[in-house]
């Protein structure tokens, strides 16, 4: 039976698209390092009678009647977050990663208020107090940088000379275009000295940490970490705000996602963010987390191989950005748009100290998230960065495009998007 039979008796232009992204997806590879195909069971609570039904207020506290199968599925997710991330305490209700730092803002801090943290430039995220952000206008944000772009260190001189300056009430460690692994005892050190919060923002490197291939943030002592429920962690789209120990941060965190921040929760995201917390609970979700880091570094060494630059000089994780027009000759804009030309999709991204236009940038970004859901190993992660570069250095070649086009399909054919992980 079509799983959109419904939408395609009811609505024929809506079922246009889904049809036209399924194919999308099957026919190319996926490496926008923010983005991941969710299990068949994901998919099927996303659509799920949750939908129907608000819930404001929390597990045993709501506003409305009704909420029995509501609030022992919450409960549910709650459970197996705290698990996953070694927590005490688990919001599971902001509706993504930017609602999940703001709300966090507001439990921990008044008005006026400072926060460091990392500077978007240098691999930090919008929310962590970019100049254009309606955020910026309420906190006041300061923002530290790497000290060696071509490695990836952190000036944690400098971290500290400013959190000694500014006396900031947060001190945030986390990134969305970063690849090396953070020094979350050097952040705790210097939190502890001015007396600030810790929070590590983990939205991009969610599963990593809740499979233990990368470093759990409150294995130092942080305080709070927020995070993304998609991307390395394969689950909906959505956030998550967990606390290491403190029931009173707890308590302001609730208090400012609901009422503070938002009215009813979506029910049925939450329980497709409990179906995603079983599977990462699986014993076969840390093989899949190892998987996707061996495939960035089987990447990298293709492209140190072509002398393409890569910022932070690597990657620990699951993501490289690289100076394609340094490099290649090529702006991040028309990488992106010629590698979507022959099947493989990333994202033009700013580097460090950028000289270019955000819209037109030196570097692209990619992970291997995705290509990694779909059973691909280091010979394929070597094989497309190979593509890559045979594409961006054929930019005006179509023969040459056409023929790498085909060999991406016959690529994504034998490696066909799972229905399901565990």
């Amino acid at each position: 039976m079509n799983q959109y039979q419904h939408i395609k008796e009811q609505d024929q232009d809506i079922y246009a698209t889904l049809v036209g992204e399924e194919e999308r997806e099957r026919k190319g590879i996926e490496l926008i390092p923010s983005e991941n195909y969710v299990s068949m069971a994901v998919r099927e609570a996303m659509g799920s009678v949750f939908t129907n039904k608000y819930s404001e207020g929390y597990p045993g506290r709501r506003y409305y009647g009704g909420q029995e199968f509501t609030d022992q599925m919450e409960t549910i997710a709650i459970e197996r977050a705290k698990q996953l991330f070694k927590a005490k305490y688990v919001n599971v209700q902001p509706l993504g990663g930017a609602a999940a730092n703001v709300a966090m803002y507001f439990a921990l801090m008044e008005p006026g208020d400072t926060v460091l943290g990392m500077d978007l430039s240098h691999g930090g995220h919008l929310t962590h107090g970019h100049p254009t952000t309606s955020i910026n206008k309420v906190f006041n944000f300061v923002r530290y940088k790497m000290k060696d772009v071509d490695t990836g260190e952190i000036d944690y001189d400098h971290l500290r000379e400013m959190a000694l300056e500014h006396k900031p009430k947060i001190i945030l460690a986390g990134f969305s275009a970063y690849s090396r692994e953070l020094d979350y005892a050097k952040f705790k050190s210097i939190a502890d000295e001015v007396g600030a919060y810790t929070v590590a923002d983990i939205a991009h490197i969610t599963g990593l940490i809740a499979a233990g291939v990368l470093q759990n943030p409150f294995d130092h002592g942080f305080d709070v970490m927020t995070m993304t429920t998609h991307k390395s962690l394969r689950g909906p789209r959505g956030g998550m705000i967990v606390v290491r120990e403190s029931e009173d941060l707890a308590k302001r965190i609730n208090k400012a996602v609901f009422p503070g921040m938002q009215g009813g929760p979506h029910m049925h995201q939450i329980a497709a963010k409990a179906v995603a917390f079983k599977e990462a609970l699986d014993p076969s979700f840390k093989t899949y987390a190892q998987q996707i880091v061996k495939n960035a570094k089987a990447m990298e060494v293709v492209f140190k191989a072509a002398d393409v630059r890569l910022l932070c000089g690597g990657t620990d994780n699951h993501l490289l950005l690289a100076d394609v027009h340094g490099s290649l000759g090529i702006t991040g804009a028309d990488a992106e748009r010629v590698l979507d030309e022959v099947g493989i999709t990333l994202n033009k991204n700013m580097i460090a100290d950028e000289p270019r236009t955000a819209m037109d940038p030196s570097g692209i970004r990619f992970g291997t998230p995705a290509m990694t859901t779909r059973g691909m190993k280091e010979e394929q992660a070597t094989r497309l960065a190979e593509i890559m570069i045979e594409t961006m250095r054929a930019k005006d070649d179509t023969a040459k495009k056409a023929e790498l086009q085909k060999e991406v399909q016959t690529m994504c054919e034998a490696f066909p998007v799972p229905k399901k992980f565990v």
